[in-house]
């Protein structure tokens, strides 16, 4: 497993600067551009959740994004990934399509995304979303809406559906800075199942290129969860902060 973490970061930094080599030239390919990011962080939360057991491996992701000037783009992410009790899990990966665009002079952007989760090696986990954003700036701060529901059944558990809710404010600052965070609810259904609600804060900052983030992450979850209770599941959704460096191209 250390092995194929450690590809994983080689791929992401040979990837990175395959990029920047490019970055001057920017192909058009199909009536596209090609872009991509490569982003390296103390850990990998996804609502609320760390994806790497509290860091135990280093979180590493990269992507790669063809996008179209009618607002359709497809790509293609990857990152590390770790879950406790199931060593067959060392990655994520999936292919994306989407669609972005404004709606008429009402001030409101959509975005619709169509993301499939595939986990090499443990291919029974493997689900799927939908992603619907909605956002309109109000003064100085970004509102984002979203709505994504599953297409499939949730992590490969018969019968589990769910649909996260969450709304993502941001505020851009002056010199590179900005501030943002998101408030959610992760419904989840099934027999046995039970949803979570989940929030972030944190600072960014442009600089010398890169994008710098620190956040705090924190949920509702605790002893008495149906699905998350147990003392292992509680570790992955305590309180932690995160610091991230990126770079998109």
């Amino acid at each position: 497993m250390k092995s194929q973490c450690t590809k994983l970061m080689l791929a992401g930094v040979a990837l990175a600067l395959t990029c920047t080599a490019q970055a001057e030239d920017k192909p058009v390919v199909l009536g596209g551009t090609i872009g991509a990011s490569v982003k390296f962080a103390t850990d990998y939360v996804f609502r609320g959740e760390s994806e790497t057991v509290s860091g135990e491996v280093p979180a590493v992701q990269a992507s790669l994004t063809w996008t179209h000037s009618s607002g359709t783009y497809l790509g293609y992410f990857g990152s590390t990934n770790k879950f406790e009790g199931s060593p067959d899990i060392y990655a994520v990966v999936g292919p994306y399509l989407g669609k972005f665009g404004t709606i008429g002079d009402s001030g409101f952007n959509y975005n619709v995304m169509a993301f499939s989760y595939q986990y090499p090696g443990a291919n029974r986990y493997n689900y799927s979303e939908l992603y619907m954003y909605l956002d309109r700036d109000v003064g100085p701060v970004n509102l984002k809406l979203e709505v994504t529901p599953t297409l499939d059944d949730w992590f490969g558990v018969d019968g589990w559906k769910g649909v996260n809710y969450a709304i993502h404010p941001k505020v851009a600052l002056a010199g590179g800075w900005g501030v943002d965070g998101s408030v959610g609810y992760q419904e989840l259904t099934g027999h046995g199942a039970e949803g979570w609600r989940h929030w972030n804060v944190g600072v960014t900052k442009a600089m010398w290129g890169l994008n710098f983030d620190l956040r705090y992450h924190d949920t509702d979850v605790d002893s008495s969860h149906k699905v998350y209770g147990d003392r292992d599941g509680r570790k992955i959704f305590k309180e932690r902060v995160v610091f991230a460096v990126s770079k998109s191209f």
